[in-house]
């Protein structure tokens, strides 16, 4: 795996990632930037978030259950220290679908967060990392 990061100008910066995608990321005005893009520490919880909802949509879909939406509300706190990294993050997934079981959710989310996803896995011996969920029952439409 391969990134760039080029600076723009202030605390504004072009990601490009070896795949040929791209991301702006800046700074508040606080810290000379101009808000025109996402902040660095935020990319890391998408990152974990996006990572993580990877798994639980795979695990959830291979066990044949019938999912219409999965989001994943990532939250976390950081010290007031610099470096100032994260102390915990907690995830939060909000599962919609038509009778989906609540212990398939629970087993996916455990999984992902606890074994599979690589992001919580190298996160994980500094940040507290939490999860829960919630699931949404909807009426099944084809």
């Amino acid at each position: 795996m391969q990134a760039t990061v080029k600076w723009v100008d202030g605390v504004m910066f072009l990601g490009e990632t070896g795949s040929g995608h791209a991301i702006v990321m800046d700074g508040s005005a606080n810290h000379g930037g101009r808000n025109m893009g996402i902040r660095p520490m935020e990319m890391i919880l998408l990152g974990v978030g996006g990572c993580s909802s990877f798994d639980v949509v795979q695990i959830l879909q291979k066990g044949r259950n019938n999912l219409i939406k999965c989001i994943a509300e990532v939250s976390a706190e950081r010290i007031d220290a610099v470096p100032s990294v994260f102390s915990n993050i907690h995830l939060h997934f909000i599962v919609t679908g038509h009778e989906v079981k609540k212990s398939a959710v629970e087993r996916a989310v455990k999984l992902s967060v606890e074994k599979y996803c690589s992001a919580a896995a190298m996160l994980s011996s500094t940040v507290a990392i939490t999860h829960d969920f919630e699931v949404i029952e909807v009426q099944w439409v084809e």
